[in-house]
């Protein structure tokens, strides 16, 4: 008899697993589940080119992301978002003159 381990005790560092032992490539599925993303998400990410980097591996050619270009692409993420990155808030900018403005009318 098999035993399937759940993807959320996989040694994924986030899962609790010992990251020494965790995984370098993930396959579509486990690369959605670490990503919190529907698998069906990647696959049109991917048909349009946008999302995480990947790539063909093996035999049959499947489908891989690196874990390391996983966590990259995050990282990406979080510095495109201005609520994450206090650069690119608006709110934090200095407040520009309009030019040809004129306060009196």
């Amino acid at each position: 008899m098999s035993v399937v381990t759940p993807i959320s005790s996989r040694s994924f560092p986030e899962a609790g697993g010992d990251p020494t032992i965790g995984r370098a490539f993930l396959g579509v599925k486990d690369a959605a589940a670490y990503l919190g993303l529907s698998p069906r998400t990647l696959y049109v990410w991917r048909h349009r080119r946008q999302g995480p980097p990947s790539f063909r591996m093996g035999a049959h050619r499947r489908v891989t992301y690196r874990l390391d270009a996983l966590d990259a692409w995050i990282r990406e993420q979080e510095q495109a978002d201005s609520r994450s990155n206090p650069a690119l808030n608006p709110v934090s900018a200095a407040p520009k003159r309009r030019v040809g403005y004129s306060a009196t009318a």
